[in-house]
């Protein structure tokens, strides 16, 4: 029995030989890693020297950490099936979009007036507009807090209607009055054309104070009681 097995053993080593000697890394039966590269054109925002298990393929991209959700400060490679599985990444961002170094940016709409936060789309305002901003866009700014309302932006002149790319038209205090009314919409009741008039100076002759006001209609009903005692006797 030992003498079998050594020889069957014998034949198993030798069996190579019998194939013209080929060396076992070249033989068709022996797996091989996929040379073929997971994208196209591996230039910036990818390690064309990083193995993807999952897409059986040369190559790993770079996200950028603004659109990832576990708290990376810097870019991370990812695969393929990661990155179709959104597996951390924020559904605002758009991971085709190359940004810099790395591929992530945010989503808008409306020509890039909108962009995308928690899964809804607000308004990307205009440059100087914002006291805080949160984030940049290419257009103008955003903010993760409460919308600016019709009051906060007629303190500075504006009104939140669409100016090309972002939100926030000027309108000159002296030549504008932007009446918000008594709600804290976002958009005015009305926009009053001054033609010249100061909004906030009293008319000539007008009361400038309740009390004011006060006398005068005291004044005008004690001289219509007189008018009307004077008609009375005729």
């Amino acid at each position: 029995m030992k003498k079998l097995f050594i020889a069957s053993l014998l034949a198993i080593i030798t069996v190579p030989m019998a194939h013209g000697a080929v060396p076992w890394w070249e033989r068709p039966t022996i797996c091989r890693l996929d040379p073929t590269n997971c994208y196209p054109n591996m230039t910036v925002g990818y390690d064309s020297g990083m193995w993807d298990a999952d897409g059986n393929c040369w190559g790993l991209k770079y996200i950028c950490p603004e659109a990832l959700t576990n708290g990376k400060t810097d870019a991370v490679l990812m695969e393929k099936d990661d990155i179709a599985t959104n597996r951390n990444i924020s559904a605002d961002f758009d991971t085709n979009v190359l940004n810099g170094d790395c591929f992530g940016v945010r989503k808008t709409a409306s020509n890039g007036a909108q962009a995308s936060l928690n899964g809804k789309y607000v308004n990307v305002w205009c440059n100087g507009i914002l006291e805080n901003p949160d984030e940049e866009l290419q257009y103008g700014e955003i903010t993760y807090g409460s919308a600016p309302n019709c009051k906060t932006l007629a303190e500075i002149g504006y009104v939140g209607i669409l100016n090309g790319r972002c939100y926030g038209k000027y309108y000159d205090p002296s030549q504008y009055y932007i009446d918000c009314g008594a709600g804290s919409n976002e958009l005015p009741n009305q926009l009053i054309v001054l033609n010249g008039a100061d909004y906030l100076a009293p008319m000539n002759g007008a009361p400038a104070t309740q009390a004011e006001a006060d006398k005068l209609f005291d004044r005008m009903y004690s001289v219509s009681q007189t008018q009307r005692n004077n008609y009375d006797h005729e």
